[in-house]
């Protein structure tokens, strides 16, 4: 927190064509030059968070390479610790490992895990990963989601605890959680390094207020944040307002959509509603018209270059420590660059 911003180049998942590997290389390398601190990738029911971090690995000397965010269902919390001690072994310390729960159409439609109590499963998860990095026991867990050894009715008995082969660099790699709800953050200022929330409005710090007022020194915040430099306002914040639709509309059941819930804290109940009604009514272009200028616009950074500069301000005095910027304009990182040092 404080008035330096950090910036982190945001790569994502990837969608239906999978980028050029040399694109990749030269982004991540533009971005190391420029004096970005990190690059983050992401995944859903795409690609993996973790294959395209070895690639950039290989070919950066100073980025920090951190996933945003690598989904819980998708490894049991020892393999997620393995993931993140070998890439932080090869990379010379730089991995910073960013997780989260997804929803439960995901969780349930994809990777065939139970949604079930995801704040407990949080908990249970992040303590086996710190106890396989800390390496000074045999890990053990009698939890209910991640019972280790196994002893479910169907196991043979043989099961028994172990400690990493591998001594890892270092115990302490930095652990985020991507989470939106009030609860989860709460537990993100708790019990991680950091957090990393979708998206993050500097001019409604009293969302989040209560959630992360125990945060301890150091701690991280690390948001997605829509640039584009454009005179025309509303021209751009057609891609934010695209993003939102989506999310809002669609990522996540009618009944249960975090998105939704987030933007209605935000003070935006009803327009957020009329969004997921016209999503759900196969009306998607409609839907993405139904969200308000105004929201879009106070969690981006778009104008011409000196309203950037003056919005920029707001976000400094925020608790947000570094803007994921998706943009990959030469120009846009060159000039978020040079605002931020």
């Amino acid at each position: 927190m404080g008035d330096e911003l950090k910036l982190g180049l945001q790569l994502g998942y990837w969608t239906a064509q999978p980028p050029d590997p040399k694109e990749l290389i030269e982004r991540a390398q533009r971005a190391e030059a420029l004096g970005f601190d990190s690059v983050w990738t992401g995944e859903s029911w795409s690609s993996d968070a973790f294959s395209p971090l070895v690639w950039i690995a290989a070919h950066t000397e100073r980025l920090h390479l951190a996933t945003g965010i690598a989904q819980m269902s998708a490894r049991s919390p020892v393999t997620m610790a393995m993931h993140a001690m070998t890439l932080d072994s090869l990379s010379g310390g730089r991995f910073r490992l960013g997780i989260g729960v997804s929803g439960p159409q995901v969780v349930e439609g994809w990777y065939g895990r139970p949604f079930s109590k995801p704040l407990a499963r949080t908990r249970e998860y992040v303590q086996i990963i710190r106890d396989v990095l800390a390496r000074e026991a045999p890990v053990t867990n009698d939890g209910p989601h991640y019972p280790l050894p196994y002893r479910g009715p169907d196991a043979v008995g043989l099961g028994k605890p172990l400690k990493s082969i591998l001594h890892p660099p270092r115990a302490d790699i930095p652990i985020y959680l991507g989470a939106e709800g009030p609860k989860n953050v709460t537990l993100a200022a708790e019990e991680f390094d950091g957090w990393v929330p979708l998206y993050y409005s500097p001019q409604r710090p009293e969302v989040y207020a209560d959630q992360i007022a125990g945060a301890p020194d150091g701690w991280e915040v690390a948001v997605n944040v829509h640039v584009s430099v454009d005179d025309d306002i509303s021209t751009a914040l057609w891609p934010v307002k695209a993003m939102l639709g989506f999310y809002i509309g669609g990522m996540g059941a009618k009944t249960k959509n975090f998105h939704t819930e987030l933007m209605s804290r935000m003070g935006y109940e009803e327009e957020a509603h009329r969004i997921q009604d016209l999503f759900f009514e196969g009306k998607r272009d409609e839907a993405i018209l139904a969200v308000p200028d105004a929201f879009a616009d106070e969690i981006s950074l778009v104008g011409p270059p000196e309203r950037i500069r003056e919005r920029l301000e707001g976000w400094r005095s925020s608790p947000v420590t570094t803007l994921l910027i998706g943009n990959h304009d030469p120009a846009v990182l060159e000039l978020l660059a040079d605002l931020t040092r």
